[in-house]
């Protein structure tokens, strides 16, 4: 009898052994240098964010995913467009991608964007007079770097033949305008209709009980809404919901290619885009709490037939939603397009633009005399208008152009 004992307190060792979890310490030791002054707030193109690229592919490599950027490598480069004019200048941007390959013909994407905002210098620091002073982003987003690090750690090493692959991506230019997953589901490295679903993660260090979690892309499949109250009661994460499938973060790229999404999101934060997201501001137990809600969500979708997609007709401010216009249109600028005028990359469900005609692909020449011949023009312009207003909008539609009349 004592020996059954002991050979099956044995084999519970061994089995609790082959089980990973995602440790607090791990997670901090990722923020912690991600988000130090030596890599000077991981600018896109400079040096730190280089850096942070190095970094990602590092763990991809230790953790043993597959390379899965360009030419056999983990590493996807594409032009950026960064700065305001008159200093704007071009750099060569990095996602970062690794695949965890389990036979499936399903594969769920996980992603987070690593850069931030350098030393200020790139037009979307809060902090007055902040050029030249390091922006650390902790928060916004080598949180969400570190839980894609850890998650793709786990089910690597979890010792269970998942029923999905998984692709693992690191985006850069995510503050430069989504531009990095854009430029992924532009050019995917896998076949995006074997992609049952994306998930990403976007400032997830701030979790609180009394003020809980963000859940995004609610809306995008009736998956969610079916099956993730019951796993937030049972792991007790308070929780809110937004449906829009277009919000201010990467996932938005995949729902425009009619994928389901979800968007993990602690909230906003007297920090955001300041020299002062720092690391000691982080909720590290808050963040493996919500790493383990992706996971049992992530197994719950283990469990079930392929997700349905829901197109959605979205929040008035999906995609503007950090912005303080008196009025939006519903588009999502190609913040990459550098031809002249602000080219449409989607048009939101409802809102003035799709009411107007504007279609993707469509560029905005003019809107009313305000000439929009880059998103910080069309920014300018769009600053202008008031609530019920009727404008004319000069688009370029293919060769021609039309005039359209926008309402908002």
């Amino acid at each position: 009898m004592k020996k059954t004992i002991a050979l099956l307190l044995l084999f519970k060792s061994i089995s609790f052994a082959q089980t990973p979890k995602i440790e607090v310490k791990n997670v901090q030791k990722h923020i912690e240098y991600l988000a130090s002054d030596k890599l000077e707030g991981r600018g896109t193109g400079t040096e730190g964010g280089k850096t942070a690229a190095k970094y990602l592919e590092k763990q991809f490599k230790k953790i043993g995913l597959k390379p899965y950027g360009d030419k056999e490598t983990f590493l996807q480069e594409f032009p950026a467009k960064k700065g305001l004019p008159p200093n704007i200048s071009y750099v060569q941007a990095t996602n970062v991608v690794g695949f965890l390959d389990n036979g499936s013909d399903k594969t769920i994407v996980i992603g987070a964007h690593y850069d931030h905002l350098g030393k200020g210098d790139q037009g979307s620091s809060l902090e007055a007079n902040s050029v030249g002073s390091i922006h650390n982003g902790a928060d916004d987003n080598a949180s969400g770097t570190a839980g894609l690090i850890e998650m793709a750690k786990f089910y690597a090493k979890n010792k269970i033949k998942e029923k999905h692959n998984f692709l693992f991506i690191g985006f850069s230019g995510e503050e430069l305008g989504l531009i990095g997953s854009k430029y992924y589901a532009d050019n995917a490295t896998i076949d995006l209709k074997t992609v049952n679903c994306m998930i990403n993660m976007d400032m997830i260090g701030r979790y609180r009980d009394d003020k809980g979690l963000t859940i995004g892309g609610w809306g995008t499949s009736s998956f969610w809404g079916k099956n993730i109250p019951q796993l937030a009661i049972n792991q007790s994460v308070k929780y809110n919901v937004d449906s829009a499938g277009i919000g201010p973060s990467d996932h938005t790229s995949f729902y425009l290619k009619n994928l389901p999404v979800l968007f993990f999101f602690t909230g906003a934060h007297q920090e955001y885009h300041k020299p002062s997201d720092d690391a000691n501001l982080i909720n590290y137990e808050g963040e493996v709490k919500v790493l383990e809600l992706a996971k049992s969500v992530i197994k719950k979708i283990e469990e079930s037939p392929k997700l349905d997609f829901i197109q959605v007709a979205n929040n008035p401010h999906a995609g503007n939603a950090r912005s303080s216009f008196k009025v939006t249109m519903g588009i999502i600028p190609d913040y990459a397009y550098d031809k002249g005028g602000v080219r449409i990359d989607g048009v939101t469900k409802g809102r003035p633009a799709e009411k107007a005609g504007l279609q993707a692909g469509d560029v905005i020449l003019k809107l009313g005399e305000n000439s929009t011949s880059d998103v910080q023009e069309y920014m300018k312009a769009l600053g202008k208008f008031e609530k019920g207003q009727t404008i004319d909008a000069e688009v370029k539609r293919g060769a021609e152009k039309v005039i359209l009349k926008i309402t908002f």
